[in-house]
């Protein structure tokens, strides 16, 4: 299909492959990267508004379709990285860009002796995406530390949003859906290099024991619901290590999907269906998935 797309100043790909953490896929029918905020900007504006739009950040915790994805997808290169550490009225603050990886401002805020964001490291992902589902582990979320966040909405408007008109929850929030995040403000406090690495240390000790993070994998699979974790509902339906093709339920962590190696998309995504119709009958329980599928 051809689109009468608006002229930018950055790249607009045909049949851009599309990487993501599970390395499945199709590729991007057009993929759109901005040179700056001002270029994603005026190409919301200026788009026609009957194509579809998906924005994809390091592609940590989605799975795209086989077929790959229709329209525009929107991913937001380098400029979009940037940390940096203010020290403002009230406190020390980080401001990160939304494609700033989270273990990227682990690691500067160690750097700055800055404590209260140790936790990005266990985070897979970026910060746009980590800020629109309210991400977090192991006890803290975004919605702790985020003191605002600048976006655009789907028709090119800046917004300022302050972290208590999200209506954060767990694992998402009210706004997630209605804007694309290009920046995070988050306040820290004031720590040594040593404690700050000690955390960190902790935690990624703590995550390598209990995830399969050296496999093709992604973050959970299914948000935690109230009545008890993901992983436990998912071992009492006895799926841990159930496979479908060559994507497989983790033996390590069964909240995790991987591929073994040569898995397609919809094996990842009918391994899923199939756990939450197991769970549901074992249990009553009716899983949500956290990982996003794209088509």
């Amino acid at each position: 299909m051809t689109y009468d797309l608006p002229k930018i100043r950055g790249t607009y790909r045909k049949n851009a492959e599309l990487k993501t953490w599970f390395d499945v896929g199709g590729p991007a029918e057009i993929m759109f990267r901005p040179a700056d905020v001002n270029d994603l900007q005026d190409f919301l504006k200026n788009r026609p508004r009957d194509i579809s739009l998906n924005i994809i950040g390091a592609g940590s915790n989605v799975i795209i379709s086989d077929e790959g994805v229709k329209g525009v997808t929107v991913r937001l290169p380098g400029t979009f990285a940037k940390i940096s550490h203010d020290i403002l009225p009230g406190g020390e603050f980080i401001r990160a860009g939304a494609a700033a990886l989270c273990g990227n401002v682990a690691l500067y805020s160690r750097n700055s002796a800055l404590a209260g964001l140790e936790f990005f490291s266990g985070v897979p992902g970026s910060v746009g995406g980590a800020i629109a589902m309210n991400a977090g582990c192991y006890g803290s979320d975004i919605s702790q530390n985020l003191i605002s966040a600048t976006a655009l909405d789907f028709e090119g408007n800046f917004h300022e949003i302050k972290n208590s008109e999200f209506h954060f929850f767990y694992r998402g929030s009210e706004l997630a859906k209605k804007f694309i995040f290009v920046e995070g403000l988050f306040k820290l406090t004031k720590s040594t290099v040593e404690e700050v690495t000690k955390k960190i240390s902790e935690l990624s000790q703590q995550r390598e024991n209990a995830q399969p993070i050296r496999t093709k994998t992604g973050g959970s699979t299914f948000k935690n619901p109230p009545e008890k974790r993901a992983w436990e509902l998912i071992d009492e339906a006895g799926c841990r290590g159930k496979i479908i093709g060559d994507a497989q339920i983790s033996e390590k962590h069964c909240n995790f999907m991987i591929n073994r190696g040569k898995a397609r998309a919809r094996d990842l995504i009918d391994l899923g269906n199939e756990v939450k119709k197991l769970v549901k009958e074992k249990s009553g329980v009716d899983l949500e998935w956290e990982i996003k599928i794209l088509k």
